[in-house]
């Protein structure tokens, strides 16, 4: 790759990181700048990249299951179905135990999937969880008791927790430059699709008599992820995938195959190039900070590294995005909405309705991001939602001071 790619250059004398540099050749940025032109970004280029389009879409119903599997829960909870069955959910402290199992399986979960996808593909990873996720859904589905119910919470959790992970990582690794953030957006349209969907067949279901108004729609929620771990396996590799285990042939082939282009097109050799030299320069650094481990410890040594003194912050940033996101209590929201709005005084016909319309916005809210967000970019799409966000919450709680100490 010297010739052709990146130099690796390192000092015998000392072992940081930092003294591994890439050394551009003379001619390498203008061909990383050809890289980006495989044409229009948004909507434009998506309709003409079919496939990619098709099996990021795919790949993003991992995250419509994660949706479903939340949004399902929010009506369930005010079923006097569901409560004849299962009493000890009636509780606060029992539904709230039962809610939140998923997210501690979700949780538990984040830790499988880069092990996983590093060992026998981003593809194949999805494909086991998908299993899991399954599992999950008919110990829910078939239970007799709580404590089989909150089990099958869990286990679905960590399911849903390996697929939200897997799925956007599979998108970014296969999506051409001009489209990776249009085409990312999908698993947050997919996430949001999944607690409409989930919520408007429990809101259906509701009227029925028996079991099956909550049985059903918790059988349901197998159907996108079977699609997925199906599907997922007609569609190829992650190229980067290929190129970290060695593989450039497959590499080659399969970029080319995703870009729609010949081999030998020079934006296609120019990102296999990028991908192979990273890859390279990837295994250069874990093998010169952490000579002879493997497996195990090596996965865990990785781990740690997040929190070195020098990417720390980079990790914080990228953490702490997310972290106050959720920390924001949408999703507890989402689960609770119902509960929430009745105990403001509303009707439970009123109550099912605004929830309904909340998870209808946050659907609609998404989806403008992906039309516009490699037009106007993220940070200013970030700030607007954190802003936004901010001031919602707070008109809400100022509305529910009234009942802080209830």
């Amino acid at each position: 790759m010297s010739s052709k790619g990146d130099k690796i250059l390192h000092d015998e004398d000392d072992g940081t990181i930092e003294d591994i540099k890439i050394v551009p050749t003379a001619d390498l940025p203008t061909r990383l700048a050809n890289s980006v032109a495989y044409g229009p970004g948004g909507i434009r280029g998506v309709i003409q990249s079919p496939f990619v389009f098709g099996a990021a879409f795919l790949a993003s119903l991992g995250g419509f299951s994660f949706g479903y599997d939340q949004g399902v829960i929010s009506i369930i909870n005010v079923m006097p179905q569901f409560h004849n069955v299962f009493p000890r959910a009636a509780s606060g402290f029992g539904k709230g135990f039962m809610t939140g199992m998923l997210e501690f399986g979700a949780f538990i979960g984040c830790f499988f999937m880069p092990w996983m996808a590093d060992k026998i593909s981003r593809k194949k990873a999805l494909a086991v969880v998908v299993i899991i996720f399954n599992i999950g859904a008919i110990l829910q589905t078939a239970a007799v008791n709580y404590e089989m119910l909150v089990l099958g919470r869990t286990v679905g959790g960590i399911g849903v927790g390996t697929l939200a992970l897997g799925a956007p990582l599979y998108i970014s690794e296969i999506s051409p430059p001009n489209l990776r953030g249009t085409l990312l957006v999908l698993e947050s349209i997919s996430i949001c699709a999944g607690v409409v969907v989930s919520f408007y067949i429990t809101y259906g279901t509701r009227h029925l008599d028996g079991e099956i108004a909550f049985r059903l729609p918790l059988g349901l929620q197998m159907v996108s992820a079977t699609i997925v771990g199906v599907g997922i396996l007609f569609f190829p590799y992650s190229p980067r995938w290929l190129a970290l285990v060695g593989r450039t042939e497959d590499t080659l082939r399969n970029l080319s195959r995703m870009r729609r282009l010949p081999p030998d097109d020079s934006r296609v050799l120019t990102e296999y190039q990028g991908i192979i030299a990273e890859a390279q320069f990837q295994k250069t650094v874990l093998e010169r900070r952490h000579p002879g481990k493997q497996g195990f410890k090596l996965e865990v040594l990785t781990w740690l590294d997040l929190f070195s003194p020098k990417t720390w912050r980079r990790t914080a940033v990228g953490c702490g995005i997310l972290l106050f996101q959720q920390f924001s209590g949408v999703n507890a929201f989402i689960y609770y909405a119902p509960t929430l709005f009745q105990s403001l005084g509303q009707s439970e016909e009123m109550s099912l309705t605004m929830s309904g319309i909340f998870n209808v916005l946050q659907l609609v809210a998404v989806g403008v991001c992906f039309f516009i967000i490699d037009r106007v970019g993220r940070r200013p799409l970030a700030i607007f939602g954190g802003v936004g966000g901010a001031v919602s919450w707070g008109i809400m709680a100022i509305q529910y001071a009234s009942s802080y100490g209830s």
